[in-house]
């Protein structure tokens, strides 16, 4: 019956709601009077029976003043009683003036009071009375899956009042790390020591663990996921608190734990200065801005208005999305998409002289470690005679401040993407001591969460499918950091280059990959599959190192390093080669390769990168190819 009633139309549901307090405004007032008369009826009242049926008709039209009909039952809340309050005040006045004007000399006055009590009491108790009634038809028909809210701060509680109005989860207990919380309810939901949460999963059979913490750092969520890891329980987060005051996301927009929570790492607030100084009223170009880390560049530049921003790519369909985004982000910036490859040098000159360009970020590189592997000469035609052309055509164009984004590979490479990374941070150190005018500074860094090829979307697909997760060596170790905050230490670190700098950033403590994988597979709510656990869910599986892939990645060449004014980026002090020498090798190895010799490019590239130790494993699949 009750279901029938709710599937009637809008208008439907109001007109019986009217009908409800019709009925309730009359009971209420005979309520009163019998009340008042102790149980007894006065017979001076029968010729004044009409007073009993009259109120709804002002009563009512009140109500639909306020809204009271307008009001989902189901999402009623405290500023109900508000309105009801208002409602019933105004008719008591109402009825009292009808009192007065009629000339009932029997009605009890004081019953006027009493009948402002019951009328609050059964309209009001009415409304919340058909909210449950609602709530509980509504929980029926869509069984919710069971959570424990970890936080009972005031982002927790609201989170459990949207997840109580949802229909895809039920709130079962809070966890909070404060003692003085715990044993207090809110809304029948009790919170717990975070000691007991194991057994209140297994008690309330939670499928999941919300936390609702958006302003604890992500050393504190790191500490809290350790803990959840062994339940075994899928978690999700609420966003941080700068999101939810921005009002870019609600408290009821859950998301997945992402891998810097599993990091556990703060970042360093950015100085303003330091991203406006090459930035803010200048012409800035992107090179590989269609990339992981250029497309995060051009994000980052264009908050710190710059008079324009010209988009260097080679690949159309990427330069395209970053334009677009650009163009939500920041229309008041005026953005040139241009396509075209770092190794056209005719190309780059025009492109920054013709748009007096006046600061460069060289992001474009063919990055991944086993493609670069096997093809040695797109490699190093790409990354190094291309960061070259970038920086010939800078000088040429009165470049004043040329940024190369580089990599912890570059130091003592032991492949061929690293060694190109290397050469491309010789050949600008020569410039540099030629004496040119343009500024040349090279930022270091590892791998970065989220960029294409990244580990971790790997990860996560291949949880999602079911496994196996696949690793190269259960040893291997990697430095991460976010994309953003990557991002901003480049653009700071090129603010305080002098010239030939080579900065290296802070990538806190390196991670193991194989404890990575592990912790994302349990987060998940699933189990490893492994000799412990012969029935777990997902198996994790070395497959042995790739040619030319390291165990540790290096940050440092040498030993010294000095610190800096930003406390997450310091300056190396590297070995560079004189002009003329790297001259030399760089002719015949651009001579190698215009032939295509692979081999031999290789050979000259182990030559003018001397702590290059090359993978045995490394060949050119063309000249393999070609020598079948």
């Amino acid at each position: 019956m009750l279901e029938k009633l709710l599937s009637f139309s809008r208008h439907h549901k109001m007109a019986l709601l009217m009908l409800l307090d019709a009925l309730l405004l009359p009971l209420a007032m005979w309520s009163a009077v019998v009340l008042r008369l102790g149980g007894n009826w006065d017979p001076k009242l029968d010729p004044y029976l009409w007073i009993f049926a009259v109120p709804p008709l002002w009563v009512l039209p009140i109500f639909i003043k306020l809204g009271l009909y307008r009001a989902v039952l189901k999402f009623l809340d405290d500023r109900i009683v508000y309105t009801v309050f208002v409602g019933v005040s105004l008719s008591v006045l109402v009825l009292m003036a009808v009192i007065l004007m009629a000339g009932i000399g029997p009605f009890p006055r004081t019953a006027i009071i009493i009948f402002w009590v019951f009328a609050m009491a059964y309209i009001g108790g009415s409304r919340f009375l058909l909210r449950g009634v609602v709530r509980r038809i509504d929980a029926l028909d869509a069984p919710r899956r069971p959570v424990i809210i970890y936080g009972a701060g005031r982002a927790g509680l609201q989170l459990m009042v949207a997840l109580q109005e949802g229909r895809e989860y039920r709130p079962m207990a809070f966890v909070d790390d404060n003692p003085q919380l715990w044993g207090r309810t809110f809304r029948g939901l009790m919170v717990h020591d975070p000691k007991t949460i194991a057994e209140l999963v297994d008690d309330t059979d939670a499928g999941l663990i919300l936390l609702a913490m958006p302003s604890a750092s992500r050393g504190r969520h790191r500490q809290i996921l350790e803990q959840l890891e062994t339940l075994h329980v899928p978690i999700k987060r609420l966003p941080g608190m700068a999101d939810l005051v921005s009002g870019e996301v609600r408290v009821d927009e859950l998301r997945e734990v992402e891998i810097d929570d599993l990091l556990g790492r703060d970042p360093v607030p950015p100085r303003g200065e330091l991203l406006a100084a090459n930035i803010r009223g200048k012409v800035v170009m992107v090179t590989g801005a269609g990339g992981s880390i250029g497309s995060e560049l051009c994000r980052q530049i264009v908050k710190q208005q710059p008079v324009r921003i010209v988009l260097f790519e080679l690949t159309e369909f990427a330069l395209y999305s970053i334009d677009q985004e650009l163009a939500q982000l920041a229309p008041a910036v005026e953005r040139l998409p241009v396509l075209g490859t770092v190794t056209d040098l005719a190309r780059l000159t025009s492109v920054m002289q013709a748009f007096a360009v006046e600061t460069v970020y060289h992001a474009a590189a063919y990055k991944h470690v086993p493609m670069v592997e096997h093809n040695p000469i797109a490699g190093i035609v790409n990354n190094a005679f291309g960061t070259d052309s970038c920086a010939q055509a800078a000088e040429a164009a009165g470049v004043a401040t040329f940024v190369l984004i580089s990599t912890d590979k570059a130091v003592r490479p032991t492949n061929v993407m690293g060694a190109t990374k290397r050469l491309a941070e010789l050949a600008l150190q020569a410039r540099h001591a030629r004496g040119s005018a343009t500024r040349f500074v090279m930022v270091r860094f590892g791998n970065v969460l989220g960029s294409s090829g990244s580990v971790v979307p790997l990860f996560k697909r291949q949880i999602a499918a079911g496994g196996p997760v696949t690793l190269t060596h259960p040893d291997i170790t990697r430095y991460f950091m976010t994309i953003p905050e990557a991002a901003q230490l480049v653009i700071q670190a090129g603010a305080m280059g002098q010239g030939g700098d080579v900065f290296v950033l802070d990538m806190g403590e390196p991670v193991k990959i194989i404890d990575l994988a592990r912790r994302m597979v349990h987060l998940s709510g699933l189990e490893v599959r492994d000799e412990q656990h012969p029935h777990g869910d997902i198996e994790i599986r070395c497959t042995g190192l790739r040619p030319g892939e390291k165990l540790y990645e290096e940050l440092l060449i040498g030993d010294g390093v000095l610190a800096t004014e930003h406390p997450r980026i310091m300056r190396a002090q590297e070995y560079h080669l004189p002009a003329a020498e790297l001259d030399g090798h760089l002719a015949a190895l651009g001579a190698a390769c215009q032939a295509l010799d692979a081999p031999r490019a290789f050979a000259l590239l182990q030559g003018v990168v001397h702590e290059f130790r090359a993978a045995e494993a490394t060949a050119d699949w063309v000249s393999q190819a070609t020598r079948a």
